[in-house]
């Protein structure tokens, strides 16, 4: 779903730069309602999984391969604002640092990827919350819908974009059926993905799970042969301990660096939706080289290492690590500017 330089033109480029750079905005202010002592130090984390993740192009049909989006795991995550902000932290990182996804399309992807995913994937996720029981079970239920319809909304939004602004003349009917059609099976995927992922998150620190809050049923004791509640309910859930958040933070973190650094070896290497409908269609006709097409990791590898493997596997370590120091860095500094607004003192540890 990466769009390259040369599928949008100019100003429809310049438009959705505008358009991204807005909801970039909005959401540095949402966020700060988001990010808490809870949520802040797993946003950096999050965006450092969704770009191992994405380095795992799997098989959906023959000769095409999909990879997550992650706008619907992150939003459930973290919040639908700091979501946002995750995966254009991960854009950015591709585009700078990998030449994976067109510096002039930066606003094209961070609308269609970061926002539309985000924004449908949470609207959808939030609807079925409410209507399923209050249970564990049904956010895992809801963040499967919500990531399956995610995908192919986004690529629906792709061929709007198109249909205003694209370069090649090409029947337009034809490309949305494919585009939907293809991104519909990579939902799937993407809908398996997350799912897994928000309930073994849940199953080990529900509190962690911005979606999740406020959701389980109060425990219920059987008094006089009536049901009552056995607390409050205005008592909040009691939050894990440190430590707990730390072994969590610690294992997504390992996780993702085998994902990249050893799994990713063995991703599919057939074309992705966008690249197979783009190829059979026409889009690419007009495609440019990367802006930073010579940058020592393009492509996810490192220059001047002939070993595919280690090549591939040090590229996807380094943008581990730089996703997360990078999101960790604006996550905290939106935290901190959340903080000077309250003006409230932050211990160190918290900080």
């Amino acid at each position: 779903m990466h769009v390259p330089d040369g599928f949008i033109d100019l100003p429809v480029s310049a438009a959705t730069g505008v358009v991204a750079a807005a909801a970039v905005a909005v959401s540095l202010r949402g966020a700060r309602r988001e990010l808490d002592e809870r949520t802040a130090p797993l946003a950096g984390l999050v965006a450092a999984f969704v770009f191992a993740v994405q380095m795992l192009n799997f098989p959906v049909a023959a000769g095409t391969s999909g990879h997550l989006l992650g706008g619907a795991l992150a939003a459930i995550l973290v919040g639908p604002y700091t979501g946002v902000l995750c995966i254009s932290v991960v854009l950015l990182m591709q585009g700078i640092l990998f030449a994976d996804g067109g510096l002039t399309a930066l606003g094209v992807n961070i609308t269609d990827m970061a926002v539309v995913t985000t924004v449908v994937a949470y609207a959808l996720f939030r609807g079925l919350v409410r209507v399923l029981p209050r249970t564990r079970r049904s956010v895992t239920v809801a963040s499967f819908a919500a990531a399956l319809v995610s995908v192919p909304a986004a690529a629906l939004a792709f061929t709007a974009l198109y249909a205003i602004g694209g370069t090649s003349d090409v029947p337009l009917g034809k490309t949305l059926a494919a585009m939907v059609g293809v991104h519909l099976l990579i939902g799937i995927g993407e809908a398996a993905i997350t799912a897994f992922t928000v309930g073994a998150v849940i199953a080990v620190r529900p509190d962690l799970v911005y979606g999740a809050r406020g959701l389980t049923a109060p425990l219920k004791l059987r008094v006089g042969g009536e049901l009552v509640d056995a607390a409050p309910a205005s008592a909040p859930a009691a939050p894990g301990p440190a430590r707990s958040a730390r072994r969590v933070w610690a294992a997504g973190l390992v996780t993702a660096l085998v994902l990249a650094g050893f799994v990713s070896f063995y991703a599919s290497a057939d074309p992705d939706g966008l690249e197979k409908v783009a190829a059979d269609q026409g889009i690419d006709k007009k495609t440019e080289q990367h802006h930073t097409a010579d940058s020592p990791l393009a492509d996810y590898g490192v220059k001047d290492i002939s070993d595919a493997r280690i090549s591939g596997g040090l590229a996807g370590v380094i943008g581990v690590g730089a996703t997360v120091a990078v999101g960790s860095g604006v996550f905290w500094a939106v935290r901190r500017r959340r903080t000077a607004a309250a003006g409230v003192s932050v211990p160190p540890e918290t900080a």
